[in-house]
């Protein structure tokens, strides 16, 4: 009875291994922006939840991967209480979403946020987004889509 249990576990681990390797010859390398310009607290972790979707399916070491925000796209880095002090109508980085993000940076993923938008909508970096270091921050957030999609990544809009 024991000699099953290891085999049938010792066959789960091959499996999931080799899972990971059919997942990786499938897809290969892969350069990915995401870009997200709403509002929608739904939405937006939707949108996380793609990603961490796009990276089990990929692999981590198979990604280059960065998420573009302009616009109220922000909104998703902008606490809660930080809102009020800007000009977006609400701040959608909770503790569950700004877990999500950590979760997704310590995989390499990178944030990037636009400097016209924290201009127009009066929001400080340091002090009203989660997680923000001044390499995160972008000149436009559209022209850095332009620029990465002349770079070969593909565009995603989720």
């Amino acid at each position: 009875m024991n000699r099953r249990i290891i085999t049938v576990f010792l066959l789960s681990i091959a499996l999931l291994f080799t899972g990971n390797l059919m997942a990786g010859d499938r897809y290969g390398k892969q350069k990915v922006v995401y870009h997200v310009n709403y509002d929608n607290a739904k939405a937006q972790a939707g949108a996380l939840r793609n990603i961490q979707n796009h990276i089990n399916a990929v692999g981590a070491e198979n990604l280059d991967l960065k998420v573009v925000m302009h616009g109220k796209g922000l909104s998703m880095l902008l606490t809660p209480d930080a809102a009020a002090r800007t000009k977006l109508p609400s701040g959608n980085a909770t503790d569950e979403i700004q877990a999500k993000i950590a979760g997704l940076k310590d995989q390499g993923i990178g944030f990037q946020v636009c400097a016209n938008t924290l201009r127009g909508k009066k929001i400080d970096s340091e002090s009203d987004l989660y997680d923000v270091e001044k390499d995160d921050i972008v000149p436009s957030g559209v022209a850095e889509l332009a620029r990465l999609q002349q770079m070969g990544y593909t565009y995603i809009k989720p």
